[in-house]
């Protein structure tokens, strides 16, 4: 196998300040077209594995807006949310990028093999982790931060407890990058972190809140949008 395009983050998204570079991988391994990383509004679409059909749908859709907007929507390849997130992105003619927490030439889950194909022959797949690194469960909150750091926004769709999601929701607060809760997931009696995320400086998105969002985010008017 011929090794895949190796890149400091610094070669693939620009300088870093000295709060990027704190918990920034050294390398990363890339497969597909790294100027994504380049080209546009980058924003990460992301939740749980597993996933109400609710939740799915809102991911379906929110991708769907952004991705209309010319935004490029990231996600971690992981099922539920991420799965809808990359397959939407893809369906309705957008860009996604693929942010692993296994070497790129390891699918994880393998359901997901075609889906990573299809993200290295026409979209970006990208890996902190060379090829021959052994499987480990710190791997994917370590893949988490990194994709906080590859995004200018995040937005959690849907997430429990213990989800690794989480970690993201925090690194982007560290890193000083919007994070947006949808609406949905703070009226769960059932979950402390959203309103601690929030007293952060977590937002809640609401259908409402979605242009200003990217009013803000890409500096020009959005249009109408809904999800």
């Amino acid at each position: 196998m011929q090794p895949f395009a190796e890149h400091t983050p610094e070669e693939l998204i620009g300088p870093l300040n000295e709060v990027e570079k704190k918990h920034a991988p050294k390398r990363l391994f890339a497969a597909g077209k790294v100027e994504l990383l380049r080209a546009g509004l980058r924003v990460s679409v992301v939740g749980s594995r597993d996933a109400t059909k609710e939740g799915l749908g809102r991911a379906r859709a929110l991708s769907e807006a952004l991705v209309r907007r010319g935004v490029v929507v990231v996600s971690g390849l992981a099922e539920g949310i991420d799965t809808q997130a990359h397959q939407a992105a893809i369906n309705f003619g957008g860009a996604t990028i693929a942010v692993l927490g296994t070497p790129l030439d390891v699918c994880f889950p393998k359901q997901n093999k075609s889906l990573l194909d299809c993200i290295i022959q026409g979209h970006l797949a990208v890996s902190e982790f060379p090829v021959g690194s052994p499987p480990q469960k710190k791997n994917f909150p370590m893949r988490n931060r990194t994709m906080a750091l590859l995004s200018d926004a995040t937005i959690i769709v849907e997430a429990g407890e213990g989800s690794g999601t989480i970690h993201q929701g925090w690194e982007a607060l560290r890193l000083g990058r919007p994070l947006f809760l949808l609406e949905s997931l703070t009226k769960r009696a059932d979950l402390a972190w959203p309103a601690e995320m929030q007293r952060y400086g977590a937002e809640v998105l609401t259908k409402e809140r979605l242009p200003v969002l990217l009013d803000n985010l890409l500096g020009r008017p959005s249009g109408e949008l809904a999800f």
